[in-house]
């Protein structure tokens, strides 16, 4: 049985850095970005806030999504995460509860 895995984005607290990223176990990869074990990147631009995610059946599928939205210019990011989240808000808490 295929794995399902989630794409998402997570931001600095000003929301001026996106990172786009995927794994299968959305809670736990959060949470290590949140305490500085996410990636380089991350933990560079305090990238530690989720602002957008999506659930996929097979974990190439949201592979696939992943890549395609770091194509995708700032502006159609910012629209994309302002349709999910007008807020902008962190959204771990509602991922958390989800486990």
């Amino acid at each position: 049985m295929a794995k399902g895995g989630n794409t998402y984005i997570v931001s600095n607290a000003r929301r001026t850095t996106l990172y786009i990223g995927v794994t299968s176990n959305l809670y736990h990869r959060i949470y290590q970005h949140k305490h500085g074990h996410g990636s380089s990147f991350t933990s560079q631009y305090n990238c530690t806030d989720l602002v957008y995610y999506e659930f996929f059946e097979r974990i190439e599928v949201a592979i696939d999504r992943e890549n395609q939205l770091k194509k995708w210019k700032r502006s159609y990011k910012d629209n994309l995460i302002a349709s999910f989240n007008p807020e902008w808000r962190d959204l771990f808490e509602e991922v958390e509860d989800c486990q």
